[in-house]
């Protein structure tokens, strides 16, 4: 026996509710990405294969059911996440048309299915959000923390998120918990849809802290938007390093005026 046992069993003596575990962040990761390929599975493989999607069914299956073991009282099971597959396939089949619309790089949907962290984040937070509405917190965290630290692509389940949602590039995006987004809105690398101010902290949960973001707007690499009363008005366009804490009304392009450059021969 290690003599350090005495030590990590005193260390855990006074753990916390038997809710956070390590296996739930694994195994809804695991489901997460059996789920994908199931979606997918005809862009993935080159032919239907019967005994392997059955195979990945029972392993999805199984992850599900050790993820939500914490979550005895929830009534929400495998069978009801498999009732919402083809609204999810519907809502992910948006995404990529508005990515491939948007993007002149992408060469095909199969290489924005397989290969884009833009679309790989958003169909975690599109699983995510599902589990979270239905009241299973943790694992719907867990997986939007996958993502992010697949990603770089930081989306809180809780967020609200419209149909052709379109991030580009990706790393260092991050979208608060109380964020509305419409839909055909298009987010480029290292945008911050925040909260204005935590200093209260906890006294400020459940209240909308996040900015609203209507249809149709783009917003450049480097833009922050902050507060739950702040508006984005549909049609609009954000340019990069903005900073804004204020509404801003629909059809407006904001841009930030160009620094004065110093150019010298060396």
């Amino acid at each position: 026996m290690s003599k350090y046992l005495f030590l990590i069993e005193e260390l855990n003596a006074n753990a916390l509710p038997h809710r956070a575990t390590g296996i739930c962040a694994l195994r809804i990761s695991s489901f997460f990405e059996k789920i994908k390929e199931l979606l997918f599975y005809s862009w993935i493989h080159s032919k239907l294969n019967s005994e392997k999607i059955e195979e990945l069914l029972k392993q999805a299956e199984d992850d599900f059911c050790v993820a939500m073991r914490d979550y005895p009282e929830c009534s929400y099971c495998f069978d009801d996440f498999m009732g919402f597959l083809p609204s999810l396939k519907e809502m992910l089949q948006k995404d990529i048309e508005a990515i491939f619309e948007g993007d002149p790089a992408a060469d095909s949907v199969e290489e924005i299915v397989l290969s884009y962290p833009g679309f790989f984040a958003i169909s975690a937070y599109r699983v995510a959000h599902e589990l979270r509405k239905n009241g299973i917190t943790y694992p719907a965290r867990a997986l939007s923390e996958y993502a992010h630290s697949k990603t770089g692509i930081d989306i809180n389940p809780g967020a609200e998120i419209g149909e052709s949602f379109f991030i580009d590039h990706g790393t260092g995006i991050v979208i608060g918990e109380t964020t509305v987004i419409g839909k055909h809105v298009k987010i480029y690398q290292g945008v911050t849809l925040g909260a204005l101010s935590l200093r209260k902290g906890r006294q400020l949960k459940d209240r909308k802290r996040h900015p609203t973001i209507e249809d149709n707007v783009t917003i450049y690499s480097g833009a922050s938007i902050f507060g739950g009363e702040t508006v984005i008005g549909h049609d609009s366009t954000i340019g990069s390093n903005a900073f804004i804490t204020e509404s801003i009304p629909p059809n407006s392009l904001v841009k930030v005026k160009p620094y004065d450059l110093e150019i010298k021969r060396k």
